[in-house]
């Protein structure tokens, strides 16, 4: 019996096609998603006859396993407890998106160890899962509905070219497939990018939309250091932090980044374009570092979802970033390592500023080390 196809783009509420296709699962039957990469054939990890569809219809073994999609970075960690710094920083931000992290599956105490044997030939025979949050709208509403995971994978017959469109994908699969969902030509038209992750290691074991250039970018060490105005404090957390790195790693600060680590400053009051207070120019350049180009900027949503370590200036700081942004708690800290704050030295004199880069510089070799931990190898 031919798939019975929908096309998404001319269905009134998509709600109603949400449902259809948590039923179809439900029922062990197999169901083609547009992903922003290629389309993508998914059966539920709770039924094993689904499993087995989904295997005849790829038409290979288990030594190729199907990727476990999942709804939400979050997530991952309920599958892999032991998610590394390494897997977490690219999955929080590449995620949802066209990246698939492979990681060491635990032998105990993931959900994975929950699936039958079947599953388990299909997802993790190797003794490592691939996880992957994808950047489908209609996928996630799916998942969110859904009491488990599913098994995904390209929606094509085993060495032929990846599906593009609804219709490559009938013309691969036919009736192998009950429901097919259309949106018009994959957004990416290329594979996701595999990464193995073990330890504070990657290696890309398939390059996808994301390439090498990119994914070096992606898996930096980043720091953000905040201060109210971004002019004075964390402008200098900012150049005296890149030095004890530098100096620790025995290179020049500028190839800090080649190296696997960002810093960076912004303000919870700060306005854009700002240069760093005369006084701190002065400060620094006495110590061989420059502010002159230091140009001041909102601490924003996105660095705080990309930074890895975020260090404020003061509790009232960590606080505010805290009732705002929940989720970046666990990576926010007071720079000082007893917890007292760094004095606002703003209008004061010179004298000041030297005991504010005091204090700084206290807090600075405290954390460094931590940073250098988290540096990725390849």
């Amino acid at each position: 019996m031919p798939p019975r196809i929908i096309d998404v783009r001319q269905t009134d509420d998509v709600r109603d096609v949400v449902h259809r296709a948590v039923q179809a699962l439900a029922e062990g039957q197999l169901v083609v998603f547009p992903t922003e990469t290629v389309y993508g054939v998914a059966a539920s990890c709770s039924l094993d006859s689904a499993i087995d569809r989904l295997v005849a219809a790829k038409g290979r073994g288990t030594n190729a396993p199907f990727t476990l999609a999942i709804k939400s970075a979050e997530e991952a960690e309920d599958y892999v407890p032991n998610f590394s710094p390494l897997a977490q920083r690219l999955a929080r931000r590449c995620w949802p998106g066209p990246i698939t992290l492979v990681v060491d599956d635990p032998p105990t105490g993931g959900l994975s160890e929950q699936f039958s044997t079947r599953v388990r030939e299909a997802i993790c025979p190797h003794g490592t899962i691939g996880l992957r949050v994808p950047a489908s709208g209609i996928l996630l509403d799916v998942l969110r509905m859904l009491a488990g995971p599913l098994a995904l994978t390209s929606a094509n017959k085993s060495g032929e070219p990846d599906s593009l469109s609804a219709e490559q994908t009938v013309a691969s699969l036919g009736n192998t497939v009950q429901l097919v969902l259309d949106t018009g030509p994959s957004h990416y038209g290329q594979a996701s990018s595999v990464i193995r992750i073990e330890g504070n290691r990657y290696t890309m074991l398939r390059e996808g939309v994301v390439n090498d250039e990119t994914l070096e970018r992606l898996a930096r060490v980043s720091v953000v250091m905040v201060c109210t105005g971004n002019t004075c404090r964390s402008p200098m957390a900012e150049v005296l932090m890149r030095k004890q790195l530098a100096d620790s790693l025995k290179i020049d600060i500028a190839d800090l980044e080649s190296q696997g680590v960002q810093v960076v400053s912004a303000g919870l009051a700060a306005a854009h374009g700002a240069p760093a207070s005369p006084e701190s120019v002065e400060l620094m350049r006495a110590q061989n570092l420059s502010l002159d180009d230091h140009a001041s900027q909102p601490l924003t949503e996105q660095m705080l979802r990309h930074a890895d370590l975020i260090l404020t200036m003061t509790g009232s700081h960590r606080r505010a970033i805290v009732d705002s942004f929940p989720s970046a708690a666990p990576r926010t800290f007071v720079l000082l390592p007893d917890g007292n704050d760094v004095a606002d030295p703003i209008g004061g004199p010179i004298e000041m500023y030297q005991a504010c880069a005091k204090q700084i510089a206290t807090g600075v070799a405290h954390h460094a080390q931590k940073v250098l931990a988290q540096r990725p190898a390849r």
